[in-house]
């Protein structure tokens, strides 16, 4: 099979026209209310991980659907005047997710450039999400 566009461009297409911003910053917001991280990394990585404290979890399958206020799914969350910061565990799913979040209307969002691993390696906090 040929692949027509690869995953890198992707990402690199979305990064072009979403907020990208550093773990640094990232880190300097996460105490503000108004601010809501979204982890988008599947639930295993979660149990197997941990996540930033307070985070949001929206599986990247579901997240369309509780964007979408027409939607049975719908989460009000995202209906708030919020800062959304996207994170998966590189930046390449988050990157992605920002691009749609961005073009269904959700406004005053961005994404960690390297994801949980940059949160870490910057000194974040890790909360640990117990196993169910």
């Amino acid at each position: 099979m040929q692949i027509k566009v690869g995953f890198q461009e992707l990402v690199r297409r979305a990064e072009a026209v979403i907020g990208t911003i550093s773990a640094t910053e990232a880190l300097a917001a996460a105490n503000d209310e108004q601010t809501v991280f979204v982890d988008l990394r599947d639930i295993r990585e979660l149990q197997r991980e941990g996540k930033i404290p307070g985070a949001k979890h929206v599986p990247r399958g579901m997240l369309e659907f509780w964007i979408d206020p027409g939607s049975p799914y719908h989460k009000p969350l995202f209906s708030e005047p919020k800062r959304f910061i996207f994170y998966c565990n590189l930046g390449w799913r988050s990157a992605l997710a920002a691009q749609v979040a961005q073009e269904m209307g959700l406004e005053n969002l961005c994404h960690i450039d390297g994801g949980f691993e940059a949160w870490k390696e910057a000194g974040g906090e890790v909360e640990q999400k117990p196993a169910k």
